[in-house]
């Protein structure tokens, strides 16, 4: 059996307007099922800095914006603090549809990781955004992202806050933000994520 992928729903040369617009209709993979909508990228096309997160949450998946939730809110107070505007940089994820699971109780969706070949499927998008926005620097908010751009044996936990050479581009890793909201002590997950970022800032 052939493995899923949106490569045939990525319209070749398009730019940022039109890759939003046909990833609306992506059934690579079975996320889009349950999901409310496909959440694109955003921010200027010419950014010099893209931050890449795992999948969309919650209040993503049904505002179809990236990072407007908690973890969105946390990651704009950092990046003010670190003198990097958010308007400046363009914001995505590695699958582009909510992965959940029904809460028993409520109407709760409690977020589910993706599998790799949820992330694999989805790559095309990624890769679609990467040659369209031209970054000089890739941050991977958490391990999702940066295995989904430096493979499948990177580990965040061993080379976080190093800059390291893709081919096109430098790349940054990070732990997610949604990760310093459920850290024991916030505190110290918060600043140890500001440097991480400010580190960033100084590579610009």
């Amino acid at each position: 059996m052939a493995a899923r992928s949106a490569a045939p729903f990525v319209p070749a040369g398009a730019d940022l307007a039109a890759l939003r617009a046909a990833a609306r209709r992506c059934e690579g993979c079975d996320l889009y099922k349950p999901a409310t909508q496909t959440v694109f990228g955003a921010g200027p096309p010419d950014a010099r800095l893209m931050l890449v997160g795992e999948q969309p949450g919650d209040q993503e998946d049904r505002a179809g914006e990236p990072f407007v939730g908690p973890a969105g809110k946390l990651l704009d107070r950092a990046l003010a603090e670190a003198d990097l505007l958010r308007e400046g940089v363009y914001v995505t994820n590695a699958v582009k549809h909510f992965k959940f699971v029904p809460a028993e109780r409520g109407k709760r969706r409690i977020h589910k990781t993706p599998a790799r070949g949820e992330v694999v499927a989805c790559l095309p998008w990624l890769h679609a955004e990467l040659s369209e926005v031209r970054p000089d620097l890739v941050v991977c908010l958490g391990a999702t992202a940066a295995k989904a751009i430096m493979g499948p044996d990177y580990k965040v936990t061993e080379r976080r806050g190093k800059v390291e050479q893709a081919p096109d581009f430098r790349v940054i890793s990070t732990v997610h933000p949604s990760a310093v909201l459920r850290a024991p002590d916030r505190d110290e997950a918060y600043a140890a994520f500001l440097a991480d970022l400010r580190t960033v800032r100084d590579q610009l």
